[in-house]
């Protein structure tokens, strides 16, 4: 079972969240290939860019969006 799935948010954005529906980050169209960009959260709900349990993955490129690839990729060694 994949611990992430995507949610399109317009053709050249997604959002990443986790099975449980917590948002964890962000795919870009940038020019030919999509960005990953994680996010996180303060305790009051503040918007940490780049944070998060995906923060050492920020910035990963993939040239297609493909679940079982992103999970194999980021979630893989992360509890969610």
């Amino acid at each position: 079972m994949n611990k992430l799935w995507l949610s399109s948010v317009s053709p050249t954005s997604c959002r990443l969240l986790t099975t449980s529906d917590i948002h964890v980050g962000n795919f870009k169209l940038i020019g030919n290939v999509w960005k990953f960009k994680a996010i996180g959260y303060t305790t009051a709900g503040q918007v940490i860019p780049g944070g998060g349990p995906l923060t050492d993955r920020h910035n990963l490129t993939f040239t297609r969006l493909d679940e079982a690839e992103i999970n194999r990729v980021l979630a893989s060694k992360t509890s969610f």
